[in-house]
C-alpha cells in the first residue's frame, strides 16, 4: 500500500489522476527552514520528516513530498497573510524562478530521497492584477503565493520541466521509484 503523508489535496489529485492507488495520512511536522538552508536540503529533509511522521506497515510504502519556490536564492514557501503574498508576487513578477520539489519514499529500512526543479517564468504583474489575485484567495496555501492549475495559470509564460511539480509532486519521478526500487508495476 502506498500511503501520502500529507493532506494536500493537489497531491492526492495528482497521484489520483495518474492511477496510482494511495491512502492519505496527516504529517504534522514543523516546516520551518534551517539557518543558511539551501532549497533542495530544506524540501528533502521536511519531506523525509513527514515520511516518518506517519505510521506504516512494514510492506507500506509511504511518500512525503514537499515544495517551494526560489528567487534569487531565498526561499518563498506558504504566505503567512496578504501582504506576504503580495510581496511573493511582486518578487516573482516578470521573472523566471525555480520550483523544488522534494520527495521521500520509504519501506521498511529502505529510504530514496529525490528531489524535481522546474523553472517557471511569470509575466510582468500589474498592482492590480496583484491585489486581485490575492484578493481571490487562492495564494493563501500556495508556495510561492500562486497555483499553477488556477487562477494564476493566465500569468505563466512558460515553463521547462515537470507541470506536476508546480502543482506539488513530481509525478513521474514518484512513479520512476515506485516501478523501479520500490517494485510496484
Amino acid at each position: 500500500m502506498l500511503i501520502l503523508a500529507s493532506q494536500s489535496l493537489r497531491r492526492s489529485e495528482i497521484l489520483q489522476q495518474a492511477g496510482i492507488p494511495f491512502v492519505a495520512k496527516n504529517a504534522n511536522v514543523d516546516e520551518t527552514a534551517q539557518p543558511k538552508e539551501d532549497a533542495e536540503t530544506y524540501v528533502k529533509r521536511v519531506a523525509e520528516l513527514k515520511v516518518m511522521a506517519v505510521e506504516a506497515g512494514p510492506d507500506d510504502v509511504v511518500l512525503g513530498a514537499d515544495t517551494v519556490v526560489v528567487i534569487d536564492g531565498r526561499i518563498l514557501g506558504k504566505p503567512a497573510d496578504k501582504e506576504e503574498a503580495v510581496a511573493m508576487l511582486k518578487a516573482i513578477s516578470g521573472r523566471k524562478h525555480e520550483v523544488i520539489t522534494g520527495i521521500c519514499l520509504k519501506r521498511g529500512q529502505h529510504m530514496t530521497l529525490d528531489w524535481a526543479v522546474t523553472l517557471v517564468w511569470f509575466m510582468d504583474l500589474t498592482d492590480g492584477e496583484i491585489q486581485d489575485y490575492v484578493a481571490s484567495g487562492e495564494p493563501r496555501d500556495k508556495a510561492g503565493a500562486y497555483a499553477i492549475q488556477g487562477l494564476a495559470s493566465k500569468f505563466v509564460e512558460k515553463i521547462e520541466g515537470s507541470y506536476s511539480n508546480v502543482v506539488g509532486l513530481p509525478v513521474e519521478l514518484v512513479y520512476k521509484h515506485l516501478r523501479g526500487e520500490f517494485g510496484r508495476r
